[in-house]
């Protein structure tokens, strides 16, 4: 699947004349290749040319694991792809990618030269992630290939990734199911309740999601109370929880890279008539938000069906943020579900619906869903309930 991956990216090139796409460790390294490497002060770029093989250049401690991973992507005629293997600087193997490695005492600075001087990439145009390349590789590049000149593969790329083939499809469902079978142990356990603090159940929580199954963390979970569930974004702080606390969590697990992201709102006791009223209105646009997702619609009528509950119960102020984003190797990734966004939505096409509701200096409400666009609609992938509960 990787190779059909790469041959569609070299097409997306072509029309959008990019001689070459350089990515570094993130998620689309990982959708195009497997390789689950992070960014370090050890710089990785795999270099993908618009007519020819990859080739990358990496520290000499990954080229093992790389190998085993790029082995896949061979670039044969048709008659002769049964037969895997990788070239590694200066030694001919029967695949086409290369690698060029560096040691720490070496420095990187000549593999990169070697790899630009392969690839021809010299005065050339090469695509670049503007929201994952960091300085450090874009100068080595710019140093390698002499007049070369960056685009921006934003534009066209995340194309490819926004509709999930059914193995992606599956990783996802697992993410959901880990992180659903978290929170359950928090309930069973009565971790939620007065007198903890945020910082201690957003612990207990992220113990519960790795015993689950969870591949490391996605992102750090949100838990919040009273005040400062306000902020949509707060970290979790020292502050005790305590009766009448309206209680946010913002949590998501991770499964062969994929994830989840879901959010619930709970009440320590009785709540106030307010916030029961805001509680009813987010339930609402939640519901309204899923509702509406059709194939061939655009994404922001996702956002308008779910503002439009809220501004209907009169806090259209108080939601302060896009209704949803795409979910997939990353927590946030296109599509977005918000005002302006004439994307069309396709089958397979996954996104959150969270709908909120801030009020400073009393709390806030958020339900969070992951969907799916379906041929008939839509699929909600998160089952727990979304009633007021009181604990």
């Amino acid at each position: 699947m990787t190779l059909q991956r790469v041959e569609a990216l070299q097409r997306l090139q072509v029309a959008n004349g990019v001689a070459c796409v350089a990515l570094v460790p993130g998620a689309n390294l990982r959708y195009f290749t497997g390789l689950p490497m992070q960014l370090s002060e050890r710089p990785t770029v795999a270099f993908f040319p618009a007519d020819g093989p990859p080739a990358a250049v990496l520290p000499v401690l990954e080229a093992a694991a790389a190998q085993a991973y790029l082995a896949e992507l061979s670039f044969y005629p048709d008659d002769r792809r049964d037969r895997r293997s990788v070239r590694t600087e200066g030694r001919e193997g029967e695949g086409g990618v290369r690698l060029f490695p560096y040691g720490d005492e070496e420095g990187h600075g000549h593999a990169f030269v070697q790899a630009a001087e392969e690839l021809h990439l010299a005065g050339k145009a090469i695509g670049l992630e503007f929201l994952a390349m960091r300085v450090l590789e874009m100068r080595r590049i710019e140093q390698a290939a002499p007049g070369c000149r960056f685009l921006a593969t934003e534009p066209w790329l995340p194309a490819l990734r926004m509709a999930k083939e059914e193995g992606e499809m599956a990783s996802i469902r697992q993410a959901v199911g880990i992180a659903e079978r978290a929170l359950r142990q928090l309930l069973k356990a009565n971790a939620i309740r007065p007198g903890r603090t945020e910082r201690r159940l957003a612990a207990d929580l992220q113990i519960a999601l790795l015993r689950e199954g969870s591949e490391g963390l996605p992102f750090a979970p949100i838990v919040v109370a009273g005040p400062n569930s306000a902020l949509p974004h707060a970290e979790p702080s020292d502050r005790q929880l305590v009766e009448g606390d309206p209680v946010i969590l913002d949590w998501g697990a991770q499964h062969d890279g994929y994830r989840s992201d879901i959010t619930r709102t709970f009440v320590l006791g009785q709540p106030t008539p307010q916030i029961e009223e805001v509680y009813d209105a987010v339930l609402a646009a939640n519901q309204a938000g899923r509702m509406a997702v059709r194939p061939g619609m655009p994404a922001q009528e996702v956002d308008r069906a779910a503002r439009r509950a809220i501004t209907l119960a009169g806090y259209s102020k108080f939601f302060i943020h896009r209704t949803g984003h795409g979910l997939g190797l990353e927590t946030h990734e296109p599509p977005f579900m918000v005002e302006g966004n004439l994307e069309l939505l396709q089958p397979g096409m996954t996104f959150t619906v969270e709908p909120g509701i801030y009020l400073p200096g009393v709390g806030g409400v958020r339900i969070e869903d992951d969907v799916v666009v379906t041929a008939e609609g839509s699929e909600t992938l998160t089952r727990l309930p979304r009633e007021l509960s009181c604990l």
